[in-house]
């Protein structure tokens, strides 16, 4: 099939006395029937170059689904009476919601199967669910598009009936008061999807006549609905990069006034929950690394506020969780998740772990009398386990660990993190796993190296079950804590973000230099991955240094970045001025454009590229990636690959249901797989056999 060529219709693009012209912006219109068009030509391309691959993706597919526990559920944790859980059913795609009244040994409910609700649609997702707390009522979020628009459903867990009431156009976000009837939600701007809304709903009323309770009139600034651990307090939380407004009420007073914990201040960030007469509150003031104070409900803003874990350089407050004998705080240093218990009375201790990288957290805690602790773990060869840990003997129980069909044995494969140096010296943390009768540090292991490095997410090492389908094939996996996430401290964020952010495509350029200088892989086997912020991640550094890789995969990549910017009307834009900058601004202007993977595009060689995209994208739009292909194929000089799937049918989370999405990552693990010639049905025999 001929390589598409997308027709060139020029728009001048003018600000700041600066011309750009911009020959595929006529693709930002999802209903013009030559997008669609382009689109199915893209992905008619993408299946014909990738047909040879077709059986060996399906077996991949097979794979993988075979190594997922089909009847599985998750671990039941207490709550009001009940226990609750989600389990699945062998074949189903969606989840089955479930409790029990009083024992886990009692007669299951099932309140929710999202496989009947998903019947006859190509997507389907539930965002969100609550019932009233007298547990008669569920309220459920569905989108049935993947842009993460969603509907409210009400269903009567005596009678089974969903009511034909619903509240439609909403964030997902949704609290029920104390009273039974009263639900809080979020809605967003219907052009620019910022949630900026909050609506009461009173439970059997026509919601055209819900009232407005609050409204985010900030640009900057979105906002959501919330409960406080106690139940004692509903939460309006408002947000922007870089500070925060919360509101409180008393869950059992629908009807009242939202008060002001704190007024918004510039660069001020906190979050608060509720235990006895004090809301405890994360927050930055004064501390980079943030940390934990208290303050009177009666008068809780800031000249109020009470240190309880003092701010430390050296260490990143991440959360924390309130219980009636004890403080636990999820905490990060030099790189690595600690979780560390206060009893209210004695002295303080931390959870120790064994492996060089992992990842801990705090799990789901919903009460406050005892002393069991419930938190996950998993490293790159250990799979997700749940864990209770007795906070007064200091014993840990295994309550799951995430069941790898056909066995798994963590021996078999090495976990370990080296640091690279960076072109300004600092060094940048690597975490990688391979499988150690495959590897040899001669430079010819094929290595996929991933990474986001934006908002402040820290990428920890993490075990994923389909990723064995490449180990197992012979390659590295690693990760990059680039600057740009939170992995170091709140300093790592700031300097990879706004005037800094370039030190995110200069740290994981540094860390791919140093994985070829040490022998771990070579340019001809060297493949860069990311997604979204990770896919302008993977669009600068392939402009800046594409010899250094020989293929890479973006997944539904930002890399429109000025134009999109630019644009106050395009979901998310507004939002995130204190992440990129403002391009209205000279100054970010032209830094985001010495950047964007755009506008840097030039007549040079680029590695082999696989872009991905979803047509009901509500973050990246869909033209970002498919006007970014466009141009590389007019302007790059190989003959490499370079192919776009678009998603017809999902978001930007992809294909829904659990197995769905496994097509999707068949396609891209092929894709890999194929340049490196490892696509043989003999050798993947021996290698299943092994």
């Amino acid at each position: 099939m001929k390589t598409p060529v997308a027709p060139q219709i020029p728009q001048l693009l003018e600000i700041h006395d600066h011309a750009r012209t911009d020959q595929y912006y006529w693709m930002n219109d999802r209903e013009n029937p030559a997008v669609i068009a382009y689109l199915e030509e893209e992905n008619a391309y993408t299946k014909s170059v990738m047909q040879t691959t077709e059986e060996f993706q399906k077996s991949l597919f097979e794979e993988m689904k075979g190594r997922i526990k089909e009847d599985d559920q998750t671990v039941p944790y207490f709550k009001s009476g009940y226990f609750w859980y989600v389990r699945y059913e062998k074949g189903d795609e969606y989840p089955i919601y479930c409790r029990k009244k009083d024992s886990i040994d009692g007669v299951e409910e099932i309140i929710l199967n999202v496989n009947d609700l998903a019947k006859g649609k190509s997507f389907y997702q539930v965002g969100g669910t609550s019932t009233t707390p007298d547990q008669k009522i569920l309220a459920f979020a569905a989108d049935e598009v993947g842009r993460r628009i969603y509907t409210i459903w009400f269903k009567n867990l005596e009678t089974g009936e969903i009511y034909p009431e619903s509240i439609p156009e909403i964030t997902g976000n949704f609290v029920w008061a104390a009273d039974n009837q009263t639900l809080f939600y979020s809605k967003q701007d219907p052009e620019t999807l910022r949630s900026d809304r909050v609506y009461k709903h009173k439970l059997g009323t026509d919601s055209q006549l819900d009232e407005l309770i609050f409204e985010e009139s900030d640009d900057e600034f979105s906002c959501m609905v919330h409960k406080s651990k106690t139940e004692e307090y509903l939460f309006i939380h408002s947000e922007s990069t870089i500070s925060s407004e919360m509101r409180f009420l008393k869950s059992d007073q629908p009807d009242g006034e939202f008060q002001v914990l704190q007024e918004r201040i510039p660069f001020l960030e906190y979050a608060a929950d509720h235990f006895g007469d004090f809301f405890w509150i994360k927050t930055n003031a004064d501390a980079q690394n943030f940390k934990l104070v208290k303050a009177p409900v009666l008068s809780p803003a800031k000249e109020h506020w009470v240190d309880v874990i003092a701010h430390r350089p050296e260490v990143l407050l991440e959360d924390f969780d309130l219980f009636s004998r004890y403080l636990v705080t999820q905490e990060r240093t030099n790189g690595l998740t600690q979780i560390q218990i206060q009893p209210w009375e004695g002295q303080r201790f931390c959870l120790e772990f064994d492996d060089e990288t992992y990842t801990a957290w705090i799990s789901t805690n919903p009460e406050f009398d005892t002393d069991l602790l419930r938190f996950g773990y998993n490293s790159l060869v250990t799979p997700s386990s749940v864990f209770d840990f007795d906070m007064i003997s200091r014993e840990k129980t295994l309550l799951k660990q995430q069941e790898v069909v056909g066995g798994h044995d963590p021996s078999l494969y090495h976990s370990e993190r080296i640091w690279a140096k960076a072109a300004d010296g600092t060094l940048v943390p690597i975490s990688l796993v391979y499988r150690k009768s495959l590897f040899s540090k001669n430079g010819k292991n094929p290595l996929l190296l991933y990474s986001y490095g934006s908002y402040g997410y820290s990428m920890d090492a993490y075990f994923s079950s389909n990723r064995l389908s490449l180990l197992d094939r012979g390659f590295v996996f690693a990760i990059a804590h680039i600057r740009g996430g939170e992995d170091m401290g709140r300093h790592w964020y700031e300097e990879g973000k706004m005037l800094n952010k370039r030190n995110t495509f200069t740290d994981f350029i540094a860390c791919a230099e140093h994985l070829i200088n040490n022998q771990y892989t070579s340019a001809a086997h060297l493949y860069a991955m990311g997604g979204s912020a990770g896919g302008l991640l993977v669009g600068a550094v392939i402009n800046m240094r594409p010899e250094l890789f020989n293929g890479a995969i973006a997944n539904v990549p930002f890399v429109d970045v000025v134009t999109t910017m630019l644009d106050e009307s395009i979901p998310l834009t507004t939002g995130e001025f204190q992440e990129w900058g403002n391009p209205k601004e000279k100054d970010y202007y032209d830094y985001m454009l010495s950047y964007s993977p755009y506008d840097n595009i030039e007549a040079k060689a680029y590695p082999n590229l696989l872009v991905t995209s979803g047509l009901h994208d509500s973050q990246v739009q869909y033209w970002e990636p498919t006007k970014w292909v466009a141009k590389l194929r007019e302007m790059k000089t190989d003959s490499n690959l370079l192919l776009l799937e678009t998603n017809m049918e999902a978001g930007h989370g992809g294909a829904s249901g659990r197995f769905n999405a496994l097509k999707e990552l068949a396609l891209e693990y092929a894709f890999l797989l194929m340049l490196e010639g490892k696509i043989d049905s003999q050798a993947e025999a021996k290698i299943q056999r092994e």
